[in-house]
């Protein structure tokens, strides 16, 4: 697969940009958040070096071809808010997966319905997706918000498919197609 190279894309009040290594520190502070992490499939970090490592893949991931993740910042000051994603990418079926995770003092504002709708336009238009595909931890409303805002369908439950904070969680499965896609 072709190496990507990851966009900046500016959206009204967000700027989308591909992580540095100055963007450590607010990736373990996000990703150490229980509050953030509810719903999350995997526990807080509790060590720094996780940063790396994350950002590490994140090179990775763009040089194989197989996605791009991007740094969210506020645009008037330049504040980290947290990431998306489109992973997974699949140019044969042109298809892709949706991810983002934003600090809780972000939530609420439209910045993740805002953020990912940019990274759906660069999606849509610079890989050709016509497949769009976005999970959710039943409980986490919110998140089912933002994918219902972009136009994702919800087309069914993934039963007891993760394990979250301990307790076994179902995940609704959500899918954008190009012909749905409202710029």
């Amino acid at each position: 697969m072709p190496t990507l190279r990851s966009p900046t894309l500016q959206t009204g009040r967000r700027r989308l940009r591909p992580f540095d290594g100055a963007d450590a520190d607010a990736l373990f502070a996000l990703h150490s958040s229980a509050e953030v992490l509810h719903y999350w499939d995997a526990p807080p970090w509790t060590e720094p070096a996780r940063a790396d490592r994350f950002l590490a893949a994140c090179r990775e991931m763009a040089a194989e071809g197989r996605g791009v993740r991007l740094a969210v910042d506020l645009d008037s000051d330049g504040a980290f808010l947290g990431w998306c994603s489109l992973t997974g990418w699949n140019p044969d079926y042109r298809s892709a997966s949706l991810g983002y995770c934003f600090a809780s003092t972000a939530w609420g504002h439209g910045y993740a319905t805002e953020a990912a709708h940019g990274l759906l336009r660069w999606g849509f238009d610079t890989l050709d997706l016509n497949r769009v595909q976005a999970e959710t931890d039943t409980r986490n409303l919110a998140s089912a918000r933002v994918l219902e805002k972009l136009g994702f369908v919800r087309e069914g439950t993934l039963r007891e498919d993760c394990v979250v904070n301990g307790e076994v969680s179902d995940s609704w499965v959500y899918g954008l197609i190009r012909r749905d896609w409202h710029r």
